[in-house]
């Protein structure tokens, strides 16, 4: 059986089973369907021969390409497609819902699979995405300055029921100069908008959805227009957490961290830092002095997150302080302020 789904309907059955991508690595590489198994009916090379072949000779003639290159693939994709779906039920989808992806359906169901064609391929599944950053969310920002533990508080929010939306984890970023925590790279900026359009697509409109107060950027990686406006335009619930406790933390965090990219990370940022604070920060690094490093370049952090506040109308910012970096705690601090701020009259 071969049956071709509607993108919402075939989102609501990729819930339930297995979905490839039959696209090649470095189409999928860049960006898929969160979730989605690659299993590539051309290489990369293999599909730049059958899209000049298009081009030149002509559909018929690139066909016969397809299948001369695939020929002795077809036993070893039948495999695969069991391995990642053994009862034999299986969403496909190519870039545009093509001859890729027909010819998959084609071969798994001459099998036995139960095969579900996502109409409009991946084209039609970024379309969807796109869509959903035009969508109104009922927002609400969990603010503080660097190190007050934000990200640990709203997975103790999530832990608690509430809903959450942790942007930082589908960027692989912190979000500041430091935030690749020494990892090589981030998602694709399209495959990150793929994350955060399918983690919005499970959200209830009707309650409130908890994002961390973030600016344009997590790394190299940019938050939608739609949903960055919604963010700078709702109410901030913002923790104040004493200086030093947010120094011990930062320290604990960063402490174990390779050296040298603590220094190059400072560096990125010396002339915002200033001449003399990024001599210092370095040194501090070099001899080993981490709560030193981190109070240097709190100086910069601390003003630059200032900076963005002073942005907001005052009066969607609510402070509530917190005596430490206790994430349970914070996060009950957090929710039962949210809960009386309800209560309270206009």
């Amino acid at each position: 059986m071969i049956k071709t789904l509607s993108i919402n309907d075939f989102l609501k059955t990729a819930r339930k089973i297995p979905v490839v991508d039959v696209r090649t690595p470095l189409e999928y590489d860049h960006a898929h369907i969160p979730g989605a198994f690659n299993l590539p009916i051309f290489s990369n090379e293999e599909r730049v021969k059958v899209g000049t072949t298009y081009k030149q000779e002509g559909r018929e003639a690139a066909i016969l390409l397809g299948f001369d290159l695939t020929g002795p693939k077809w036993s070893g994709f039948i495999k695969t497609a069991l391995e990642i779906a053994p009862d034999k039920k299986i969403g496909v989808h190519c870039w545009r819902g093509g001859m890729r992806s027909g010819a998959m359906a084609w071969a798994l169901n001459l099998y036995g699979f139960e095969v579900y064609v996502l109409e409009g391929g991946y084209k039609k599944f970024r379309n969807w995405a796109l869509s959903k950053f035009k969508e109104q969310f009922n927002i609400l920002i969990l603010g503080g300055m660097t190190g007050s533990g934000k990200t640990r508080v709203l997975n103790e929010l999530k832990r608690k029921g509430q809903q959450v939306v942790d942007l930082e984890k589908l960027a692989e970023h912190q979000g500041s100069s430091y935030g690749s925590m020494g990892r090589t790279s981030q998602p694709s900026q399209e495959h990150f908008e793929n994350l955060m359009a399918t983690e919005l697509a499970m959200v209830d409109k009707n309650v409130p959805l908890w994002l961390e107060d973030e600016s344009l950027t997590i790394g190299k990686r940019f938050i939608p227009n739609g949903i960055w406006h919604q963010m700078r335009e709702t109410t901030v619930i913002k923790m104040v957490v004493p200086l030093e406790e947010r120094v011990s933390s930062l320290a604990a965090e960063y402490g174990c961290l390779d050296h040298n990219f603590l220094i190059e990370s400072t560096e990125r940022i010396g002339k915002r830092l200033g001449p003399v604070q990024t001599r210092d920060a370095i040194t501090a690094i070099k001899e080993n002095r981490i709560p030193d490093f981190v109070r240097q370049v709190l100086v910069y952090y601390d003003k630059t997150y200032g900076t963005g506040q002073s942005k907001r109308i005052p009066a969607s910012i609510h402070a509530v302080e917190c005596t430490g970096t206790d994430a349970a705690k914070n996060a009950n601090i957090v929710l039962n302020y949210y809960k009386n701020l309800q209560l309270s009259p206009a």
